[in-house]
């Protein structure tokens, strides 16, 4: 347990010390948030790309974790350190071109799909042969689907959903960041059981860890920074892949993320609905429906804090069918809270007018 606090303080000293770096960088290069859209809520111009003050620590103590004898190459091999290296590496390089020059959506999508498939032909989780089914048996992924294994389908699918939980999930001082904060300690401790005792991924996750630390001492309410787009996609990718070390335990990082996971997927159905690309930017997501509802940015985090703890960690200690149950028991929290905050934003526009 020294070597996990060694890493965890070594990697939050060094975010801590990297931020202010990459804020100076940031308003260097132009990539300031401005205030003006009706979903920015904060009222001076901010210094974006956050997200490398996260990524270097992150990959600069993971090397020295290497380099000092540490890494288990029979659970994570020299391709697939690469693969998560070169996938994060284009989430920064993309972060960076959308902070500087906004890119379409059509455009920053390329980006994390390129990311998972980096991942994917590095060969993490194409072993994958099957996912446990809380019903019983397994579910099989041994096909191919148009001469591609279904497990690097699923895999590429996975990710990609994680990345943008956190893209969209960063509306709100500290949130994704915080949020994945918790992912993170939950891997760490998934990692430590008996069932998966694996040291290299309880490493990474408590690195991650202290980054996100170091990083939120100048992200929590009031931010001096924020993650960009690099940042807030990059969270979500490696706590998707961990997720897949540990040996695709996917339920307990849905549980963790799960009321994010629920609203992105209330968000792409309304977009749709109303005939909008589903990764256009609009101001109904749930944090910004707990702001209307009344509660303060602090107040609002603090809420997705609880919920992002109390499911991910009791989900460590569940079997198959009792994290079933537990996203049953999310989906109508979920849904109760929103019919509950729909109800509270409709009298008080009523009350506007």
């Amino acid at each position: 347990m020294t070597n996990y606090l060694f890493y965890f303080l070594l990697s939050g000293l060094v975010a801590l010390a990297f931020t202010p770096a990459v804020k100076r960088l940031a308003v260097r290069l132009g990539c300031v948030d401005a205030p003006g859209q009706a979903r920015k809520i904060h009222k001076n111009p901010i210094p974006l790309l956050g997200g490398i003050a996260v990524f270097l620590p992150t990959l600069l103590v993971a090397f020295l974790y290497a380099i000092n004898g540490g890494w288990d190459f029979t659970v994570v091999p020299h391709r697939f350190a690469i693969g998560i290296l070169a996938g994060g590496t284009t989430l920064m390089l993309g972060g960076f071109l959308d902070d500087k020059y906004v890119l379409p959506a059509k455009i920053t999508w390329l980006f994390p799909a390129t990311a998972a498939a980096l991942v994917i032909f590095s060969g993490v989780g194409v072993g994958i042969t099957s996912l446990t089914n809380p019903f019983g048996g397994n579910l099989l992924l041994t096909g191919k689907i148009l001469g591609i294994q279904a497990s690097a389908i699923f895999v590429w699918f996975w990710i990609m959903g994680m990345t943008y939980t956190t893209k969209l999930l960063d509306g709100l001082d500290g949130l994704a960041a915080g949020v994945s904060l918790i992912g993170g300690l939950v891997m760490f401790a998934l990692s430590l059981t008996a069932k998966i005792n694996q040291p290299i991924t309880a490493t990474l996750a408590i690195i991650f860890v202290g980054s996100l630390a170091g990083y939120l001492v100048y992200a929590f309410n009031p931010a001096s920074i924020f993650l960009g787009e690099g940042g807030s996609t990059f969270l979500g990718f490696f706590l998707s892949v961990l997720a897949v070390l540990t040996g695709a335990k996917i339920a307990t990082a849905v549980l963790v993320m799960g009321i994010p996971i629920l609203d992105v997927g209330w968000a792409i159905v309304r977009r749709t609905l109303r005939g909008r690309s589903p990764f256009s930017a609009d101001r109904e997501h749930l944090h910004f429906l707990l702001l209307d509802a009344g509660l303060t940015q602090r107040q609002a985090v603090c809420v997705y804090y609880g919920l992002a703890a109390g499911f991910g960690f009791v989900a460590v200690f569940l079997q198959s069918m009792g994290k079933l149950l537990a996203l049953g028991m999310l989906l109508f929290i979920m849904v109760g809270v929103l019919g509950f905050l729909a109800t509270i934003y409709r009298k008080s526009k009523a009350n506007v007018v």
